[in-house]
């Protein structure tokens, strides 16, 4: 009787922890498609903008998206430290760190304090700091080559995407970084947390102390329009208002003087995304990298514009560092496409030894990926992927990770995962709070697709009962949403069903509604602008040159009536129009698109709790 009861308990246990591991499994794959379908709206985004510049009626006004201005525009290189400390004054109430140049290690610990007590650095130090970052920037290569027999080990650190807690936290474990302990930050800095500028000021601020200690390569997200989507030019726009535009526009050159990549001991290739079947190490090495400054996403879409000069030597070097900021190592050979991302490649094993051999190369480290366990190890081992950023999707998502190199070039990994709340929770609840907002991501992407979903669905409901098959209702979401998730699984968190096995369709809008405040709105050209709210987004951004917020109606509705035009739309002009009238509510000519823009989100009606 014990035996059999031991036995029941084991397996219920099993099944137990098999139905989490599931929900955590299927919720990860949820974020992660998502992710990708966003970087896929970038893409489209990118496309728009060359459409743009072929379409609008006043093209020299949309021309500055490519042309980022200069240093020189901003403050004279010559005079940084002085310009800014003669037009910038810190006031007394300024309780914050006080930098001086060149900083020391006291500087560097005086800044990360501040940090963990949420202190901004003053507006002339950031300036300042960027200044200094960008000369130091200058004089390295394109590839930095270092060696392990100055130090016993080397740190290589993946994605931290604004999250501060990781970075003091892999400094608690790791150490800070000096001469004896060396430090490769692999990009993607920025972008989705709270505290990119924080990270940038830290790591910038090492970097000028130990120019030859601590090394920075560049990730796909250093980049002006990504910085746009993905919520750094917020950030820098809200901590810095008065000066954001400035430090926005240094840091556009400075992420362009950012080295590519980094070489061990001629033996370990370190950089951000992977490679390609074209990739060309000596070619990567010789271009002039700040030459391609943020084009690097859009660049390939842009040479065949007619507006742009078209240089067959400026597409190979967007392809190259697009390849090795964007690509994704996959278990099949060969070289394809990376159609989720929108960017890059998957490279196969095959691709790898091609490569290893013709630089006589043993390992290839990457990041760019997001790992449930902070890393992973492809191609036989000779791909690693690095994921340095705790918690990236929800409280409890996954673990941070880095790796230490020793001078045989043996990586270890050491795990971690920074705990707010995850230590007060048992695996079910942290598993019920990660699903809960997927699922919630989830349902936004589907009442977004509400009409495309609707005429997928009715053509399966030949009857008009409003209830199609399991099977049915799978293929319709597939076809319009193409996140390749297990919607069979997903179906009871998403729909009703009848007592007769039929998929109730129009179910999973219930819980659901976009936010319209304006009445002036069609439930349609809502639908839309709550669809593509964060592309209008970044493309108004990017109009309003002197980011007040502001633009004037003729270039809001020009630009609408260009992007509906451009995605096949059939929008009428006059309910743009009668829209656009109606949101000039001081009746000025202009309008704050930010905040017209945030009306159109999905609002949740009722939230479902997790299992």
């Amino acid at each position: 009787t014990v035996i059999r009861a031991a036995i029941l308990i084991q397996n219920w246990y099993r099944f137990t922890m098999a139905r989490l591991e599931m929900r955590r499994r299927y919720s990860l794959s949820i974020f992660q498609s998502i992710e990708y379908a966003d970087e896929q709206d970038q893409l489209q985004l990118s496309n728009f903008f060359t459409f743009m510049l072929d379409h609008c009626t006043h093209p020299d006004s949309v021309s500055h998206i490519f042309t980022s201005p200069s240093v020189s525009e901003v403050v004279d290189e010559g005079l940084c430290l002085t310009e800014f400390e003669k037009k910038i004054d810190v006031p007394d109430s300024y309780y914050g760190p006080r930098l001086s140049f060149p900083l020391t290690v006291e500087d560097a610990n005086a800044l990360l304090h501040a940090f963990r007590n949420e202190q901004l650095l003053h507006a002339r130090y950031v300036l300042q700091l960027l200044c200094e970052t960008r000369k130091v920037l200058k004089e390295m290569p394109n590839i930095t080559h270092l060696s392990t027999s100055y130090s016993k080990e080397i740190t290589v650190c993946g994605d931290l995407h604004g999250n501060l807690d990781d970075l003091l936290l892999i400094f608690y474990k790791n150490g800070l970084p000096s001469e004896q302990n060396r430090y490769v930050f692999n990009g993607d800095f920025v972008d989705r947390g709270k505290n990119s500028m924080e990270i940038l000021i830290i790591l910038f601020a090492f970097l000028l102390i130990y120019p030859n200690d601590l090394h920075l390569n560049r990730g796909n997200h250093e980049d002006y329009i990504m910085n746009l989507r993905y919520g750094f030019t917020k950030e820098v726009s809200k901590k810095y208002k008065d000066h954001g535009k400035q430090i926005l526009c240094l840091l556009r050159d400075v992420f362009s003087w950012l080295p590519l990549a980094t070489i061990i001991d001629s033996k370990v290739l370190i950089l951000h995304g992977g490679i390609s079947d074209t990739t060309d190490l000596d070619f990567l090495n010789a271009l002039e990298r700040n030459k391609v400054r943020d084009r690097i996403h859009v660049g390939v879409v842009l040479f065949s514009s007619k507006n742009l000069a078209k240089s067959s030597l400026a597409r190979v070097c967007c392809l190259q560092i697009l390849d090795i900021l964007w690509s994704d190592p996959r278990s099949q050979n060969g070289c394809t496409p990376n159609k989720c991302r929108g960017g890059g490649c998957y490279f196969g094993p095959d691709v790898t030894a091609k490569l290893f051999e013709r630089y006589n190369l043993k390992m290839l480290i990457r990041s760019h990926e997001f790992k449930p366990e902070g890393y992973e190890i492809s191609h036989g081992g000779k791909v690693i992927t690095i994921f340095s950023a705790s918690n990236y999707y929800e409280e409890g998502s996954n673990r941070g990770a880095y790796i230490k190199l020793n001078p045989e070039l043996i990586p270890r990994f050491v795990q971690y995962r920074v705990s707010k709340y995850t230590r007060r929770q048992n695996l079910r609840e942290r598993v019920g709070t990660i699903e809960s907002s997927a699922l919630q991501s989830l349902r936004e992407k589907i009442y977004a697709h509400r009409s495309e979903l609707t005429s997928a669905f009715a053509q399966y409901d030949l009857n008009g009962t409003g209830r199609i098959s399991v099977n049915d209702w799978a293929a319709a979401m597939e076809s319009v949403l193409q996140l390749e998730l297990p919607w069979r699984m997903l179906r009871s968190q998403l729909v009703q069903m009848n007592p007769d096995g039929e998929v109730d369709f129009m179910s999973c809008f219930y819980d659901l509604k976009i936010g319209q405040p304006i009445k002036e709105v069609q439930p349609a050209l809502a639908e839309t602008l709550c669809r593509y709210r964060k592309d209008l987004e970044i493309i108004f951004n990017v109009i309003d040159k002197d980011h007040s917020g502001l633009i004037s109606l003729e270039e809001f509705s020009q630009t609408w009536k260009l992007f509906t035009s451009h995605l096949g739309m059939d929008v009428c002009d006059e309910s743009v129009d009668k829209l656009v009238l109606s949101i000039d509510y001081n009746k000025d000519g202009h309008i704050d698109f930010n905040e017209f823009l945030e009306a159109f989100h999905v609002v949740h009606r009722l939230e479902k709790k997790a299992n």
